[in-house]
């Protein structure tokens, strides 16, 4: 478990540094992985603590620290995906149970018009946490806005978003916004080894510099979906379409949380972006372990080709958040990718 305050100490203090004089809304954005939402559960803990530590962080004994722990603090509402909360509490995959939903729900929202206007607990701070703020549809985020238009007394809305140029324009205004940046590689790295992975260097620029992505890479090891797609696409030419998207989709079936296809394209867009530049002699951005296989796999192959497979696969990021048939999907991007070899 990576400590969030250690790896973003900055941000710990800008959020403290708010305490005193708390905004209606705060949003924490940053690119996926650097570990926000663990951020943001420390400050909410932080907040509804009845006897803090003197750097914010919650004490871990009193009672509200009992409840926010267990998951039932009257004063704290969670709005994220029931996918995700499934997820959590490792009922994902079960028979017969209805798929759940990737997106907060406009019912979700509705919900808080009680605990929006009863009294809070020891008249207390009331905090509502939406993670990922971007799951909101439309409907879901107008529905918000009214309660962030006219915010009740001792509320703090904190929203946490991966993309927040997704959100509506008025999410965003009626928000401070507190940047979560990418923590140090140093620190990085030396927390990665903290938390037992060999080689965090490699995996940490896999993760693009988020550590708690690299760190989810390196525990699956060589398990999961992830390291059958690079074990697929290390193939080049040689790849079985039927065989490789058989086993995305079976890594996909089996893995914690159900990751979605579009995650499957980004990692093959990143994939490509490496090949592209080996293809002109540069080093490789992500895949830093694999360049002198791919080095073998461009040489002969037209740079515009890869060119080309890199903006059809923009085209099917946005397609691989439809309802489609996995199999099908997967089969037609490793055809496309195996022909990129052929001569």
């Amino acid at each position: 478990m990576i400590d969030p305050v250690a790896l973003h100490p900055q941000v710990w203090a800008a959020l403290q540094g708010r305490r005193a004089q708390l905004p209606h809304a705060l949003l924490l954005s940053g690119q996926r992985g650097l570990g926000k939402s663990d951020l943001a559960r420390e400050f909410v803990a932080g907040l509804l603590c009845e006897q803090p530590r003197g750097d914010g962080r919650p004490c871990g004994a009193c009672l509200a620290c009992g409840w926010q722990a267990q998951g039932n603090h009257p004063d704290f509402r969670l709005l994220q995906p029931e996918a995700s909360a499934e997820a959590d509490d490792g009922e994902e995959g079960k028979e017969g149970k209805k798929k759940a939903s990737q997106q907060i729900t406009i019912e979700q929202v509705r919900a808080l018009d009680d605990f929006l206007t009863v009294g809070t607990h020891r008249a207390g701070l009331r905090i509502v946490l939406v993670n990922p703020a971007e799951a909101m549809n439309r409907a879901t985020a107008n529905s918000l806005l009214k309660s962030l238009e006219e915010p009740a007394p001792g509320t703090l809305f904190l929203l946490v978003s991966n993309e927040p140029v997704r959100l509506l324009a008025t999410i965003r205004s009626r928000c401070q916004v507190v940047a979560v940046p990418l923590p140090p590689s140093e620190r990085a790295v030396a927390i990665l080894i903290d938390a037992g992975i060999r080689e965090p260097g490699s995996w940490l620029a896999l993760a693009s510099g988020s550590p708690m992505l690299a760190l989810a890479l390196a525990q699956a090891g060589d398990g999961g979906w992830f390291a059958a797609l690079r074990e697929q696409l290390l193939q080049g030419g040689e790849v079985d379409a039927l065989a490789g998207a058989a086993a995305i989709e079976r890594g996909i079936k089996e893995g914690k949380g159900k990751p979605a296809l579009r995650a499957v394209v980004e990692w093959a867009i990143k994939w490509m972006v490496d090949l592209t530049l080996v293809r002109n002699g540069l080093p490789t951005r992500y895949f830093v372990g694999q360049t002198a296989t791919m080095k073998t796999l461009v040489a002969g192959v037209p740079e515009i080709r890869l060119l080309r497979f890199y903006r059809h696969l923009l085209q099917c990021r946005r397609e691989a958040e439809q309802p489609l048939n996995a199999r099908l999907f997967l089969e037609e991007f490793f055809l496309n990718y195996r022909a990129l070899f052929m001569n």
